[in-house]
């Protein structure tokens, strides 16, 4: 099966894209550019980051509720972007648990918390962990856990299904990753807004009904998942049972909010 939907790709303005739609059973329905070609994740690395930690959890190197980060922060705190640190300076702008701000300063005291406590460096760690296990041999990360990830679509379609049918962690783990953190958090979605609530599991945003959004929308509230500034998204919707990836060599701007959750409608139309 090959879906027609996917070839919006070629109408977007950007240089290069490649973009594929995956079953929970690592059935592809339908792939479209050059989807072996490696482009920079920015923070689409984060969901993959995310998952190392909770890795590292199951294995009992790290608890989700220990301190990490700012004073009073926790694990779980970063994970949600909730440990009140700034956007992209180690800055402590709130308290924990307070408000939902968004936070690459975040993930980086995150990967420095988990490389101690493992005494293995953050991306080696990733790799052993998450991306070996699934074969994402063209996934790399060299520097920040927050956005400095380089993979391929046929690489995040393995992470995609994974995510979806669980085999490096407990399903209940995963189910924890995209239950609401924090409920009733506020706070401002990059490229979005202000967004009250501004929902958010482990590593992963939930759409519920966020508006505006980069997903579709004809997208369930229960979807969740990632885009990054260098034009990239991962959203997995447990109600249609699909995932879909698709990267890109333009920043992300004005073209992705127009482009995006129209091409993600027409992808759950056709299935």
């Amino acid at each position: 099966m090959s879906l027609e939907s996917l070839a919006l790709i070629e109408k977007w303005p950007v240089p290069t894209a490649a973009a594929a739609v995956v079953r929970a059973d690592g059935t592809v329905l339908g792939a479209h550019g050059p989807t072996s070609q490696r482009f920079a994740l920015a923070s689409v690395t984060k969901p993959l980051a995310a998952y190392a930690v909770l890795v590292a959890y199951e294995e009992g190197a790290v608890e989700l509720d220990e301190p990490a980060g700012p004073e009073g922060s926790t694990v779980r705190h970063l994970l949600a972007h909730t440990s009140g640190l700034a956007f992209d300076d180690h800055r402590v702008t709130a308290p924990p648990g307070q408000r939902r701000l968004y936070s690459n300063a975040g993930f980086e005291q995150l990967g420095d918390h988990l490389a101690k406590a493992t005494e293995i460096p953050f991306g080696e760690y990733l790799r052993q962990a998450v991306l070996e296990p699934l074969g994402m041999t063209s996934t790399t990360l060299d520097g920040s856990p927050a956005k400095d990830g380089v993979s391929t679509v046929d690489d995040l379609v393995r992470f995609a299904a994974e995510v979806q049918a669980p085999r490096l962690l407990d399903p209940r783990t995963v189910a924890g990753a995209m239950t609401v953190q924090y409920p009733g958090t506020k706070g401002v979605l990059p490229g979005y807004g202000h967004q009250n609530p501004n929902d958010w599991g482990l590593g992963f945003e939930i759409r519920d009904s966020k508006s505006p959004h980069w997903t579709g929308g004809s997208s369930s509230p229960r979807t969740f998942g990632h885009f990054g500034q260098a034009g990239t998204f991962l959203w997995i919707d447990p109600a249609a049972g699909v995932a879909c990836v698709a990267l890109t060599d333009r920043a992300f701007g004005p073209w992705a909010a127009e482009v995006w959750p129209a091409f993600t409608d027409a992808v759950l139309a056709e299935l």
